[in-house]
């Protein structure tokens, strides 16, 4: 339906034109009525009616007058009727110069006027469609071209499109806002359009049907945009029912910088999603203070530490700390897993080294909270990272009882610390109060080498990984995997690897310099 506006300085007339016609037959409702031209002209700012039907003689401001001020005033003026109770040729004239779209002499006639609207509705209609298909097809270059910029493609052809398709000098300084309201549509992209309308149309729609709209800074105040956005959430989420975050990026300048302002916007969207939340939200207030990583890896390394001591309650508290660190800054959900899974490993790996499983450890924990990939939100991950600290510190805790009595076990933990010094069997055995030949026979049964072999075996993987990692001499890799005799040493590296330790290096060289 199209709105109509009826005006007239009689409340008679307004109501004879609001019961005589059937509005509805010709494609409209009364949206509203007014009394004087100031009251008519505020309602047509504020309901955009398509049609007005005024009395042209009115105290104040006229019809003619009305006509007038809408046009000068409005982006897309209503159409306008004008009645008349005068059959005068100046006043028809006037009013053709003003661009008015029918003239009616009072008292008016019912079918007469339907003819009118019928012909008026046409008008409107085809203009509509003509502005909506001018407008698609303009927004269908206007979004293809800012996805380009976004997705990273940037050439000085593409910017002098941007100049002048976009309207905007090519250092004009500018911000970007998102809004996600899942599901993403261009019907959404018409309504935040709404509260820029003043502005030229750079609004896009992104991949994931996110609505974004480039805004040059010089044309909103922080102020303004604040109340935009406000204005914006509390509207679109009363009338989506549904969960809306929009976010406003830094302020940059020049259309290089297109890229940057949309993947600050997005950056808050992706990490406000992950926390459970909606509203308004600035990428300068989010940003991570200085030194965060630093700050993650230490209370990582405080969680471990508890982990080892099984110190539950102290455990629930380096969640919570680690949880809200998270959530304080720009963190995206991703990150956060990344960093956890990191944790996992760690863990893992301490139970491997007490002789546990840490197969078994994880596959509890999937059967109970599902796999850390498929967690997508805060209370989820927190939930899962305590959940895993428990478990861990009760199963190392167990291990721990279980090694108390296993002397091979710290036979092993001891050759792998101390590889690097002079290790004999008869020394093993005179330090852990055993018989050598029996100490030799159980850590045979337990590795499955002689003992030996297994220092020997360890002390060359430790030897290649240096030859990877540095540009030590030969001669320093081999007292510091505790062979004294660089001959010794060189005899015993080839005989494992099949290499002398010099073609070894080289190789691990030239295949970190073919990658």
């Amino acid at each position: 339906m199209m709105n109509v506006l009826l005006v007239d300085d009689e409340p008679w007339v307004l109501e004879g034109l609001r019961t005589m016609v059937n509005w509805e037959t010709h494609g409209f409702q009364v949206c509203g009525e007014a009394l004087n031209g100031p009251d008519a002209l505020k309602m047509i700012q504020e309901l955009r009616p398509e049609l007005v039907v005024t009395d042209i003689n009115m105290p104040v401001l006229s019809g003619l007058e009305l006509v007038e001020q809408s046009n000068k005033t409005l982006t897309r003026p209503p159409k306008f009727v004008i009645l008349s109770g005068y059959d005068n040729f100046n006043y028809a004239l006037t009013a053709m110069r003003h661009k008015v779209t029918e003239y009616l002499l009072k008292p008016i006639d019912e079918d007469e006027i339907g003819t009118i609207l019928e012909r008026v509705g046409r008008t409107i209609r085809e203009e509509l469609a003509t502005e909506q298909n001018q407008s698609r097809v303009q927004f269908l270059f206007t979004n293809n071209l800012l996805n380009r910029f976004i997705q990273g493609e940037y050439n000085e052809n593409l910017e002098r499109q941007a100049v002048r398709s976009l309207d905007l000098e090519p250092g004009a300084k500018l911000t970007c806002v998102l809004i996600e309201a899942v599901p993403g549509t261009d019907d959404l992209r018409h309504r935040v359009r709404e509260y820029f309308s003043k502005e030229r149309d750079r609004s896009f729609l992104d991949s994931a049907g996110r609505v974004g709209v480039l805004l040059p800074v010089d044309v909103y105040s922080s102020a303004r945009l604040e109340e935009i956005g406000l204005r914006m959430h509390r509207e679109l989420s009363a009338d989506l029912n549904r969960p809306v975050i929009i976010t406003f990026s830094d302020s940059r300048d020049g259309i290089p910088s297109i890229r940057e302002l949309y993947l600050q916007a997005l950056e808050v969207v992706k990490c406000k999603r992950s926390h459970g939340k909606e509203g308004v939200f600035y990428y300068k207030y989010c940003k991570q203070p200085a030194g965060a990583d630093d700050i993650f890896k230490e209370k990582i390394k405080q969680l471990i530490e508890k982990v080892l001591a099984d110190d539950k309650d102290k455990i629930g508290c380096l969640v919570d700390e680690l949880q809200a660190f998270f959530v304080s800054g720009l963190y995206s959900i991703e990150i956060a897993k990344s960093h956890i899974a990191d944790l996992e490993l760690t863990l893992c790996n301490r139970v491997a080294a007490k002789n546990g499983e840490p197969d078994a450890l994880m596959k509890s924990m999937w059967e109970q909270y599902g796999s850390l990939t498929g967690i997508d939100n805060y209370p989820g991950l927190k939930k899962y990272v305590q959940a895993l600290c428990l478990e861990a510190a009760s199963l190392l805790s167990r291990l721990d009882l279980q090694n108390e009595n296993n002397t091979i076990f710290h036979v092993i933990q001891y050759v792998e610390r101390e590889y690097k010094n002079k290790l004999q069997l008869q020394d093993l055995a005179k330090h852990f109060h055993m018989n050598a030949t029996y100490l030799g026979q159980l850590f045979k049964k337990e590795t499955g080498k002689p003992f030996n072999e297994y220092l020997n075996e360890k002390r060359i993987e430790e030897a290649k990984s240096l030859l990877k990692r540095t540009q030590i001499k030969i001669s320093e890799v081999a007292l510091q995997v505790g062979y004294p005799n660089t001959d010794y040493f060189i005899s015993k590296f080839k005989s494992s690897t099949g290499m002398l330790p010099s073609a070894y290096k080289h190789e691990a060289e030239k295949k970190q310099a073919d990658q």
